[in-house]
């Protein structure tokens, strides 16, 4: 098919921290030099699908506008108090800040949303003459002849479930590169391509991923605290899972809540959604939220695999950034600042190529090269051992394992332990049914604990019915013969959207599955952790998904 195409210096695909940030750099090395950059977000606008905690360490912000709070950055409530919680079921104890590596300390971050950070961001781009393309996906990499990377074509607008064209049919465009950046988030369909086709992980750890599940809520005043930062860790989860909750308070009587699950674990009962909503009532947690209004919700996957897990960075004619590659210090809980960082070191690079007369055939060796004395190489060093020693000690002698591996870097003696945990493919660690025990989780209340149907609806979740389902089976027979017959289905609970649902005839046999595709968060949970890596997440028609407000 012949398509229109329009050719830039870079083509950035995702319109995240780390995409905006390496367009806004690059422009600002342009000055008033012509250097064409354009950003394609898949959302109906930019940050329609960002989601985050967020708490943000505002070092690459200061670098890239050291002027931000005169822009009007929407950083607005510098953390105030920093908690640590462990939870039992009735219980709850904080962890004396004094205990805590430094690292650990929110001293001069921000709570924020992500999303509206993203928006800010993206005014700064247009100002400086960033083209950004709302609703349009990045749907394939295009090649030249000799297998460098060409650029991306949009989605096909249009297109009905059984292939036809509608009306309103439109081929998706071709965009030309020097150089094409994937900064689509974590688990991104390019990504995934790119990363095969040139074995960018070859002699890499596997990335490890978790999943968020989130919630807005504005809480009474009387409640609320603005500033304050609390990180849990123990019930609800058995002490083989990895995970915690956190509780931010932002400005305007808002707060932010969640839990996370690491998706390396074994029990294929357990739902990550149906966890959270326990979370939320526990006696420390339930009585802040009750009386309040639940705003929003969503949910996303996380990088949790760090340092031993980022790919090799450079591929002929393009580069990863940002949650595409995974920058993300899991003890943190922090990624954004990392991801933004690497967005401003690739667009340095490429500048630098292109304006030596670079026509985007090679590799950008000087980003890995500045990655490697940067300050993100130092940040996600020191903390490689946090997460794996977890999944391979357990919670409660992991985390005093990690504990101690990051007190001893953190004193400047790393080279005590100078040794780096391998990782395992979390789809890999479900066991089968039969040796796990189901999970009895309590029905939702309506108050403070919600069902799945009611929290997309909150997600402002929309895809067009009539279009090809996004989420391929490369094996139709697997999610009856394997899936359920073996793992008892897990897809229905580790999805938080309701999007998979097992379908029984009236004797309760002859199981199918059924996919609504059209509840999708784009979290990308069902892609990680299918035990047989039979489901595919593609992007679907650009504009579809999650609507976040203020996530």
């Amino acid at each position: 098919m012949e398509r229109e195409f329009i050719e830039y210096d870079v083509v950035i695909v995702g319109g995240g921290p780390a995409g905006l940030c390496a367009a806004i750099r690059l422009k600002q090395l342009a000055g008033e030099r012509e250097f064409t950059v354009c950003v394609l977000e898949k959302g109906s606008e930019v940050g329609a699908h960002i989601l985050s905690g967020a708490v943000i360490d505002p070092i690459a912000l200061n670098e890239l506008f050291p002027d931000w709070k005169d822009r009007k950055a929407p950083l607005l409530s510098p953390v105030t108090d920093n908690k640590h919680w462990i939870l039992t079921e009735k219980n709850k104890k904080t962890m004396p800040h004094f205990t805590l590596p430094p690292l650990m300390s929110n001293k001069g971050s921000y709570v924020v949303s992500l999303g509206n950070v993203c928006r800010w961001l993206a005014e700064q781009a247009e100002d400086l003459g960033v083209e950004i393309f709302p609703g349009f996906a990045g749907a394939e990499i295009l090649y030249h002849a000799d297998g460098s990377v060409k650029g991306v074509v949009t989605g096909d607008m249009g297109v009905a479930a059984d292939g036809s064209h509608k009306d309103t049919y439109m081929p998706g465009m071709e965009l030309h590169g020097k150089y094409t950046f994937i900064a689509e988030g974590v688990r991104g369909s390019l990504a995934k391509g790119v990363i095969a086709k040139f074995n960018l992980r070859d002699g890499k750890q596997p990335q490890t991923y978790g999943i968020g599940i989130k919630e807005l809520w504005e809480v009474k005043p009387e409640k609320h605290s603005q500033g304050t930062v609390i990180h849990t860790q123990g019930w609800p989860l058995d002490k083989q899972t990895v995970g915690g909750g956190f509780i931010y308070h932002l400005e305007d009587n808002q707060v932010a809540i969640g839990f996370v699950v690491g998706l390396d674990y074994a029990n294929p009962y357990l739902s990550p959604f149906d966890e959270m909503q326990r979370f939320k009532n526990h006696p420390a947690i339930r009585p802040l939220l009750e009386g309040g209004r639940r705003i929003s919700y969503g949910a996303r996957a996380i990088n949790e695999g760090g340092f031993q897990s980022i790919p090799k960075l450079t591929f002929p004619g393009g580069a990863l950034i940002g949650c595409s590659a995974g920058f993300v210090n899991v003890p943190r809980i922090k990624g954004t600042h990392n991801a933004m960082k690497t967005g401003m070191m690739a667009a340095e690079a490429a500048y630098n190529a292109i304006t030596a007369g670079s026509e985007g055939r090679d590799e950008l060796s000087e980003y890995p090269a500045a990655f490697r004395k940067s300050w993100v190489y130092k940040d996600l060093y020191r903390v490689r051992n946090a997460k794996p020693s977890i999944h391979k000690f357990g919670a409660f002698f992991g985390t005093i394992y990690a504990g101690i591996d990051m007190w001893v870097n953190n004193l400047g003696l790393g080279f005590l332990l100078p040794w780096t945990f391998s990782h395992e493919q979390d789809h890999t660690c479900l066991k089968p049914a039969s040796e796990a025990t189901p999970i009895d989780y309590p029905k939702p209340d309506g108050v403070v604990t919600f069902d799945k149907l009611s929290s997309v609806f909150l997600s402002n979740t929309n895809h067009e019915e009539n279009q090809p389902c996004h989420l391929k089976l490369k094996d139709d027979a697997v999610p009856v013969n394997v899936n359920y017959t073996i793992y008892a289905g897990p897809e229905v609970r580790f999805c938080p959207a309701g999007v998979y649902e097992f379908i029984v005839d009236a004797n309760g046999e002859n199981p199918t599955l059924q996919i609504n595709s059209q509840n999708c968060l784009h979290c990308k949970t069902c892609d990680i952790k299918d035990p047989t890596q039979n489901i595919n997440w593609t992007v679907p028609e650009g504009g579809g998904g999650p609507n976040y407000p203020n996530m």
